[in-house]
C-alpha cells in the first residue's frame, strides 16, 4: 500500500524558511510516472493547491500566491519530493499535505493543481507550518 509521509514543518518567524519533504513508501518501483503535489489547509478555509511538479520533474506549477517564495523539486531515486518555502508569511500558515497522482493525458498539470478533490487516495497526513513572530 503506497503511503506518503510529509516532514519538515514547524514553527518559523516572518520571512523565515522552511523546506518540507513527501517520501513514498510502501510500494515496488518509483514514482516516476506519477504527479506530486503539495497542498495546504488552514482552519476555516478549503484545501488548496500550492505547488505540483510533473512525474518527470520537467514541469512545475505554483499558486500565485507562493510564486517566487517557493520552490518544488523531486528526486525519483528516493521516491520524495520536497518543497523550499523562503520568505514565509503569517497567510502560509496552514496544515501541509502531500498527494500523488497518474495525470491523464488530457488534463494539464495546472487544472490538477487547482483541483485537489481529483488526486484520488494517496495523500499524506500532513505537517502543521506555522508563520508567526
Amino acid at each position: 500500500q503506497l503511503q506518503l509521509v510529509e516532514s519538515g514543518g514547524g514553527l518559523v518567524q516572518p520571512g523565515g524558511s522552511l523546506r518540507l519533504s513527501c517520501a513514498a513508501s510502501g510500494f515496488t518501483g518509483t514514482l516516476d510516472l506519477s504527479a506530486i503535489g503539495w497542498f495546504r489547509q488552514a482552519p476555516g478555509k478549503e484545501r488548496e493547491g500550492v505547488s505540483c511538479i510533473s512525474s518527470s520533474g520537467s514541469s512545475t506549477y505554483y499558486a500565485d500566491s507562493v510564486k517566487g517564495r517557493f520552490t518544488i523539486s523531486r528526486d525519483n531515486a528516493k521516491n520524495t519530493v520536497y518543497l523550499q518555502m523562503n520568505s514565509l508569511k503569517p497567510e502560509d500558515t496552514a496544515v501541509y499535505h502531500c498527494a500523488t497522482v497518474i495525470i491523464p493525458e488530457i488534463v494539464t498539470l495546472q487544472d490538477m493543481c487547482l483541483t485537489p478533490s481529483d488526486w484520488g487516495d494517496y495523500w499524506g497526513q500532513g505537517t502543521q507550518v506555522t508563520v508567526s513572530s
